[in-house]
């Protein structure tokens, strides 16, 4: 499933028009990067968890050349499974 055919399902089962289910599901999208922007998590009960992790700065490897590489600290966007999504899938 892409992105359209999140908008599509989510216009099919609340009724609303393509263009609102747009606009419903990218203001959901921008909440949440905007909370994990600020370092917040945003929890979904039953669904899951996303979170920020923070990873250090280290030395990696180019692997063309084998020189050796900083990599900088950087912050990664998480997703922790929920409970009802596990039970859901399996």
């Amino acid at each position: 499933m892409n992105k359209n055919d999140l908008i599509g399902s989510v216009a099919d089962t609340s009724g609303l028009s393509k263009s609102q289910a747009a606009s419903a599901v990218e203001s959901v999208f921008d909440s949440i990067s905007t909370a994990l922007r600020k370092g917040d998590e945003v929890r979904l009960v039953g669904f899951g968890t996303f979170s920020v992790a923070r990873r250090k700065a280290s030395t990696g490897r180019n692997p063309r050349t084998g020189e050796p590489m900083a990599i900088k600290a950087s912050n990664q966007p998480k997703f922790k499974a929920g409970k009802g999504l596990k039970d859901s899938v399996n």
